[in-house]
């Protein structure tokens, strides 16, 4: 079973993501949270584009992806859960929420230097918050963050099934809480005990700083109640709030090339972690 599944991954995290992605783009136009400021096509075309090549840069650079290091750590005995030879079930969940911690903390760390908070500028600098922003990420931060997942797999020593799992719910998650999409209040707060909803992550790309430097979450709520960056919705409300960054609210769909060039000649703005003003 582990083999067919290493042998796989590409096509499981692929039909994953497909069959996702279709389900939450088809419930936007069915029921959508807020009316798109942009439109949809030009928005996704230049965001699907990137994805589009992002997947093609890290099939190029790391083939094996992180499932790779995962086997070569198992064949060689690294990482702690091989050194504790802790039992394949507990592993495999120990892994998944170790995995899930670490891309959390590089989150909140992609917010906090400036430099790195130049790359992830691109996911936040969409004007509008939908199924294609869940994917919408610089091709440098794309490549540091495979280089961090490579390291923390290693580091780990987390099996490959565990691996192949929380990719697929990386990529879920990011397609369903990036959605525009209606949930009941109730069902919200039901659901946002265990996972991240659209409403809650949607906070996170207000552009008031301490709205977006909350919320770091992709996949399960915890990590950000437990370290106190939890916020339960946006002060202006999810319908009137603004979305994007402050400083780029130009109202023109935003090209390929723009969001290529922006780490580079885009304007910063203010590190509201770093400088804390907004206390």
């Amino acid at each position: 079973m582990s083999v067919w599944l290493t042998d796989n991954e590409p096509a499981i995290r692929l039909a994953a993501f497909l069959g996702v992605f279709a389900l939450v783009a088809t419930w936007e136009i069915a029921s959508a949270r807020r009316e798109l400021r942009i439109a949809r096509f030009p928005r996704w075309r230049a965001n699907l584009l990137l994805v589009a090549g992002n997947t093609l840069l890290l099939r190029v650079v790391t083939p094996t992806a992180a499932v790779g290091a995962a086997v070569l750590a198992a064949e060689r005995g690294w990482g702690l859960m091989q050194a504790l030879e802790v039992p394949p079930a507990v592993a495999l969940v120990a892994s998944v929420l170790l995995l899930d911690l670490a891309i959390y903390l590089q989150h909140v760390m992609f917010h906090a230097v400036p430099l790195l908070w130049r790359l992830h500028m691109v996911h936040h600098a969409d004007l509008d918050y939908d199924v294609t922003t869940g994917s919408r990420f610089h091709p440098i931060e794309i490549l540091l963050s495979m280089g961090i997942k490579l390291a923390l797999v290693t580091l780990i020593g987390a099996p490959a099934a565990a691996v192949i799992l929380f990719e697929v719910i990386l990529a879920s998650a990011a397609s369903f809480n990036h959605g525009n999409v209606k949930l009941p209040a109730a069902v919200d707060r039901l659901l946002r005990l265990v996972i991240v909803t659209p409403d809650m992550h949607r906070v996170h790309h207000s552009t008031v700083a301490r709205e977006s430097n909350s919320n770091f979450g992709f996949n399960v709520p915890w990590w950000d109640r437990l370290f106190g960056t939890y916020k339960a919705q946006p002060e202006a409300g999810h319908e009137d709030m603004e979305i994007g960054v402050a400083q780029l609210q130009q109202d023109e769909p935003q090209s390929l090339w723009w969001m290529l060039a922006l780490p580079f000649v885009g304007d910063p703005g203010e590190y509201a972690i770093r400088r804390r003003s907004w206390e």
